[in-house]
């Protein structure tokens, strides 16, 4: 019998051969998403004459709701789509959007003609140059998002038999996003300031259509894997069952609990629901008519297993935890937008003829995020365990970005003060005579920060959540981000009605006492936080004493 052919044997699929296309892929939708988001607020001042705090509270919105999608992309991913279809379709709204953001920048007639100010011969702004703007903003937004979080997943689930290289992956493909990131925020922004707008947007179009086009190149070497279901779905069974059986009273033996459609009796042992949360316990509850001869549901919206019920729990526990984490994305969503606005007020002149663009000051805290975290394995962890005898623990790490969090922001209420003091010697100039520069310390600690707590966050729910519910380790970050940023566009709303701190020239205005009330809220946030840090129980002791540190030889 004649052997089959190398064409005729079925292709390998997955592995690492997939990760260039995957990397580039990433790496273009990134730039195409950071060229345009890092100047949004320039670009609605400058060219749509929007309102300089309405430009920041839009900003939020932005980066919020590119936070928040993410998790619906993974939802939708999970349950319906896949990652692959998810991943495309989301590359060309995300295209359409930037696409039509770059001929509101080339198209007359879709930007405001230029008004001075004081000028009564300035022509009503039509509505519908509005409506093209916003809505290109929108589809922008919610194209970039569904990608943002399925790329990451559809790379580690092609190394799904390889848990080390998964993880070799996450580096390098963080490194990569970061990479994009600060490359976006200070060459495309420049190209933005100096040379045109339409080559700024146009360079995010071109980077769009690549890294969609380098994604699609790869689609034969994908290992491709359906739907499995989201993993909120299982914890709403949990709420719903628990709703409807709430009449019926707990037994105390484990027969009368629901083990799972896959526990054999000789290889698990049959167990009762914790007493934590007893309300939860009734989801377990056997009724009759509930399992089938082979052992299944018959409603699964009725009946959940043990297991499920005490993973639902194990969410509700860190939930506190989780909450403390919402004012610390909230002082980075206020920092990176007024800091913007103050660089448009401030000597952003580096030599004769190179000025820094208001965009890029946020690239400090990227800079010094990535630098920190190269530092962090060969220097603080060693140096810490030599201090103290013990491995930094996750909830010392975050613990830490809690306090140089609001360092930071004590820092840029003092740098604050200093500016308006040079603004009052300097009256009738909308530019102070004092260096951009000086922002450059409040965003550093605040990078450093980030580096402490954020990828403590992610370490704490990955060790902690039940193996179900590993997956939404990184989602829990993303609604954090999205939550943060709406929480930072009502904490403006509410300065501006109640106080004259935050004018349209913020000249005019009080920054620094904005700052200083996010320095008060982070010494309250962080009591909160040590309180349910300090009666938090670790699920996984085991893995305490390894996580973050460095192996010892």
């Amino acid at each position: 019998m004649e052997a089959p052919s190398e064409a005729q044997l079925p292709r390998k699929t997955g592995g690492w051969i997939t990760f260039p296309f995957i990397t580039a892929s990433s790496v273009g939708l990134t730039l195409a998403f950071v060229g345009w988001t890092s100047n949004l607020i320039v670009y609605l001042i400058k060219e749509f004459d929007v309102e300089s705090i309405d430009a920041v509270q839009i900003a939020n919105l932005v980066n919020g709701a590119g936070s928040l999608t993410p998790v619906l992309a993974a939802i939708i991913a999970d349950s319906f789509l896949g990652c692959f279809s998810t991943i495309w379709i989301s590359s060309i709204i995300s295209l359409l959007g930037t696409l039509l953001l770059a001929l509101t920048a080339t198209v007359d007639s879709l930007r405001p003609k230029p008004c001075e100010v004081g000028s009564t011969s300035c022509t009503p702004k039509p509505k519908v140059q509005y409506v093209v703007l916003y809505a290109a903003i929108v589809l922008a937004t919610l194209g970039s998002g569904g990608t943002r979080s399925t790329l990451s997943t559809i790379g580690a689930d092609q190394l799904a038999d390889k848990p080390k290289d998964q993880g070799i992956f996450f580096n390098w493909f963080f490194f990569f996003w970061y990479s994009a990131s600060a490359i976006a925020s200070t060459a495309i922004v420049y190209v933005e300031d100096n040379v045109s707008w339409k080559a700024g947007f146009f360079i995010c179009v071109a980077a769009n259509v690549l890294g969609s086009a380098i994604f699609l190149m790869g689609s034969r070497f994908y290992a491709k894997f359906k739907p499995k279901g989201s993993p909120f779905t299982s914890l709403a069974r949990v709420i719903v069952a628990s709703i409807t059986k709430r009449q019926v009273a707990l037994p105390s033996t484990a027969e009368d609990f629901f083990q799972g459609c896959n526990v054999v009796p000789k290889e698990a042992l049959a167990v009762v629901p914790s007493k934590t949360f007893k309300c939860l316990n009734h989801a377990a509850i056997i009724s009759e008519g509930d399992v089938k001869s082979d052992g299944s549901t018959t409603n699964r919206w009725r009946l959940c297993s043990v297991q499920q019920v005490e993973d639902f729990k194990a969410l509700i526990k860190i939930l506190p935890l989780w909450s403390t984490s919402f004012f610390l994305g909230t002082t980075v969503g206020v920092l990176f937008s007024l800091s913007i606005l103050q660089a448009l007020a401030m000597d952003r002149h580096i030599g004769p003829n190179f000025q820094i663009p208001a965009g890029s000051v946020f690239v400090f805290v990227l800079i010094s995020t990535a630098l920190f975290l190269a530092l962090f394995d060969k220097f603080v962890l060693p140096t810490w365990k030599n201090l103290t005898g013990k491995s930094l623990t996750p909830l010392q790490r975050i613990g830490i970005g809690h306090v140089l969090n609001f360092v930071s922001m004590g820092v840029s209420a003092l740098v604050e003060s200093k500016r308006l003091n040079v603004a009052k010697s300097n009256k009738g100039s909308n530019i102070v005579a004092m260096s951009v520069l000086w922002l450059v310390p409040q965003l550093a600690l605040n990078g450093i920060a980030e580096a402490f707590h954020y990828p403590g966050q992610v370490s704490l729910y990955y060790q902690e959540f039940p193996i179900t519910l590993k997956n939404m380790a990184t989602a829990m970050i993303s609604v954090i981000l999205a939550i943060s940023f709406y929480l930072a566009t009502a904490l403006i709303d509410v300065v501006r009605k109640t106080s004259t701190w935050l004018p349209g020239n913020i000249i005019n205005g009080r920054l620094d006492n904005v700052y200083w009330i996010l320095v008060i809220g982070g010494v309250v946030n962080f009591g909160y936080y040590v309180t349910c840090a300090w009666y938090y129980k670790y699920q996984n002791l085991k893995e305490v004493d390894h996580i973050d540190s460095p192996s010892d030889e």
